[in-house]
C-alpha cells in the first residue's frame, strides 16, 4: 500500500481499535490455487504478539492451499468517503482542486496457521459471539442451542490463526489540504451520512488549528 507520510499512522494502539471496532477483515492468501480473498470476522490478540483469529467452513478449500507459515494479508476497513472540489473553500477561490476519495483502512501483514482442533474452533466461535452479542437486550449464548447441535456445526468449521508480523496503517482524511478546506469537507461528508469519516476529519482539523 502506498502511504505518504502525512496520510500515515504509526501508533499501533489506534490501529487495533481500529481492527477491534471494524472486524470484518479481508484475508488475501497465495496459496496451491492462486490469489484467493475471503472476508471474515476477526478477534485480535494483543501481548507479547498480535494474533488475528477467525474460522472458515470446511468445505471452504482455503485451509487446504495454505501452508503454515505462509505469508498473508489482512485488510481492515473503517470507512470511506467521496470528496468532491465543492465542499473546499479554496476552490471557489482559486479553482485548483480535483475529486478525491477518503479512508482509513489497516493492513495486517503475517504468517498463517490453519488451527483444525475442536477445542481451538469452540474458543474462537465463542469470544467471537460474546462479543459481537454484548450489545444485544438478551444477547445469545452458544449454551442457548442444543449441546449435540452446536458439536455438529463446530466440526464443520476450521480454526485459521495470523500472526501479524506488520501493521501499516493509513487514514486519507485531506491532511494535505488546508485548514478550512479540511472543516469544510468534514461537514460536507458528515451531513451525507459518512459519520465516521467526518468526524475523522473534523478532529484533523481542529488539531491543525491549534
Amino acid at each position: 500500500m502506498y502511504v505518504p507520510e502525512h496520510f500515515a499512522v504509526p501508533d499501533a494502539d489506534s490501529l487495533h481499535d481500529l481492527i477491534r471496532d471494524y472486524p470484518f477483515g479481508m484475508l488475501l492468501t497465495h496459496g496451491s490455487a492462486g490469489l484467493d480473498a475471503n472476508h471474515l470476522p476477526f478477534e485480535l490478540e494483543t501481548g507479547a504478539s498480535t494474533i488475528l483469529h477467525a474460522h472458515v467452513a470446511r468445505a471452504n478449500t482455503l485451509w487446504q492451499e495454505v501452508k503454515d507459515g505462509d505469508e498473508v494479508l489482512v485488510v481492515f476497513r473503517a470507512a470511506d468517503a467521496y470528496i468532491s472540489p465543492n465542499w473546499y473553500p479554496s476552490k471557489h477561490e482559486l479553482h485548483k482542486q480535483v475529486p478525491t476519495w477518503n479512508y482509513m483502512v489497516a493492513h495486517a501483514h503475517g504468517r498463517i496457521k490453519v488451527r483444525d482442533d475442536e477445542r481451538y474452533v469452540r474458543g474462537v466461535v465463542a469470544r467471537l459471539t460474546r462479543t459481537h452479542e454484548a450489545n444485544q437486550p438478551k444477547p445469545w449464548k452458544m449454551t442457548d442451542s442444543a449441546p449435540e447441535y452446536i458439536d455438529t456445526l463446530l466440526k464443520a468449521i476450521v480454526g485459521i490463526q495470523v500472526e501479524v508480523t506488520r501493521l501499516v496503517g493509513k487514514y486519507k482524511l485531506s491532511q494535505n489540504k488546508e485548514q478550512r478546506d479540511i472543516e469544510s469537507a468534514g461537514h460536507a461528508v458528515r451531513a451525507r451520512g459518512g459519520a465516521k469519516i467526518g468526524a475523522a476529519m473534523l478532529a484533523y482539523a481542529e488539531e491543525k488549528s491549534s
